[in-house]
């Protein structure tokens, strides 16, 4: 049984779902949506890459990102689907759950 194609979020879709993702910019150009964190320092930054890095490999999505000392920058886009899915919406989710700060 094969899967059925990673669909590409139309216009509405977009428009629904956009403004309930805290931060989250759309990059019009790509088809993306990005999000820049902050942390306290570089090992509290390369963790929150890391429990990010945990999640997309279970989900077989992964986000393009940078990282300089405590900024991590985000981006997703699906490229099977050439523009933003429910993929990156359900990744941004996931996301921001694991940048809440911790004690």
């Amino acid at each position: 049984m094969t899967e059925a194609p990673i669909r590409k979020l139309n216009a509405a879709e977009r428009a629904e779902i956009l403004p309930a993702l805290h931060d989250w910019e759309h990059e019009p150009g790509r088809d993306a949506i990005c999000k820049h964190f902050v942390f306290r320092d570089f090992v509290e930054a390369f963790a929150f890459m890391t429990r990010v890095a945990l999640v997309a490999e279970r989900m077989d999505h992964h986000p393009e990102w940078s990282n300089v000392y405590n900024r991590v920058t985000i981006l997703l886009t699906t490229h099977d689907a050439a523009g933003l899915s429910c993929r990156d919406v359900a990744l941004a989710r996931s996301i921001d759950e694991m940048a809440l700060p911790r004690d």
